[in-house]
């Protein structure tokens, strides 16, 4: 039967509309269900523990409804799909994968702890895969009429997520270490990967800085996507924070409490540091230059990180017995909460004016 028999319009079917979502899928859509995670752990460290769990299954909805679109993507785009893998500038949006299960794997471990060993394991095999993969595709890849002369690759905000979801890691690892048949492993993981994050952070955190200084050639210049910079910042904070409070008796505890401790707390404050120069970005984008401010989801970018600085000052100021600390983690935890809510918004309105454009035409 025809689009016009049926009353439907050719290609505004439900198929049709599930097919378009495939392919506009970009590689960071996770990022939503990151922000939206992380601001249900800052409404539960809050007291609104009824709204921060419906957040958590929000995110958890959400989480598998974005893996059925990204393997829709891989089946009826998948040439796209390989194109931004080898993106400088998307490729490592797909690591939001990784960071999301962790988000939400850490949100079940009270209610459903094989959740969040599900989830730890899925990720820790597609961060070997992706933060791996990412990289060497970019090492490896020639680019026809390239000039052969070596530059800097265009570093932009998105290549924190290399850092993110090596945290999200130690994050996993440090709340699983409870138990005593796995507590050591698990601990010198958490260790490990915090590390390994750390010294990640220290090499981007020169690139993009040079880039930034020089006016060199980067895309990510003054955009939402800077702002996993500070997300990455506040992560390793709260893995830190997870690391010093490991069970007792743990070895690699005793081998790097002091530097995990005080580096932590140096990165806490660059964390905070950045905050204004990242408004001021904005502030210079949106008012001075008059660039519309409209929905994208680069947006959850800048949600994500404001959640995450708040969860983790707020837990590494209440565990270690900095009291004024903890209390501004809590003021803002209801910043990241606004960001989100106006986020959302601006989602949803995008999507109804989306579906509008799609609705079906009377026969």
């Amino acid at each position: 039967m025809s689009g016009a028999a049926s009353g439907t319009a050719p290609g505004t079917g439900p198929l049709s509309l599930m097919r378009v979502w495939w392919r506009s899928q970009p590689p960071a859509a996770f990022a939503f269900v990151m922000a939206t995670g992380i601001v249900s752990a800052a409404l539960t460290d809050a007291g609104v523990a009824a709204a921060g769990l419906a957040l958590l299954w929000l995110a958890a909805a959400a989480l598998v409804l974005l893996t059925v679109g990204l393997a829709g993507r891989l089946c009826v785009g998948r040439s796209a799909a390989v194109a931004a893998f080898r993106n400088p500038h998307s490729g490592f949006g797909y690591l939001t994968m990784v960071a999301a299960m962790n988000v939400v794997g850490a949100g079940f471990h009270g209610s459903h702890p094989a959740v969040t060993w599900t989830l730890g394991i899925i990720s820790f095999a597609l961060w070997l895969f992706l933060a791996y993969g990412i990289p060497l595709s970019m090492m490896l890849r020639t680019e026809m009429g390239e000039s052969a002369v070596p530059r800097l690759l265009p570093v932009d905000g998105t290549w924190f997520l290399w850092v993110v979801s090596t945290q999200s890691l130690s994050v996993a690892s440090a709340t699983l270490a409870g138990g005593d048949q796995t507590k050591r492993l698990l601990s010198d993981a958490a260790v490990a990967f915090w590390g390994i994050g750390i010294m990640l952070y220290l090499t981007l955190t020169t690139l993009v800085i040079l880039r930034l200084l020089t006016g060199g050639e980067n895309r990510g210049g003054i955009v939402p996507t800077n702002w996993i910079f500070m997300g990455a910042t506040a992560i390793t904070v709260l893995a830190g924070s997870m690391i010093l409070h490991l069970p007792a008796g743990v070895p690699v505890l005793e081998l790097a409490a002091p530097t995990v401790g005080g580096l932590s707390y140096l990165l806490w404050a660059f964390g905070l540091w950045w905050v204004p120069l990242l408004v001021a970005f904005g502030v210079w984008r949106h008012i001075i230059r008059r660039e519309p401010l409209k929905y994208a989801t680069a947006l959850w970018s800048i949600v994500f990180p404001l959640g995450m600085f708040a969860v983790a000052t707020y837990h590494f100021g209440n565990e270690n017995g900095m009291p004024l600390v903890a209390l501004l983690g809590l003021w803002a935890n209801w910043i990241a909460v606004s960001a989100w809510i106006l986020v959302a918004a601006g989602m949803a309105a995008a999507a109804v004016a989306f579906l509008r454009r799609k609705e079906p035409v009377a026969d």
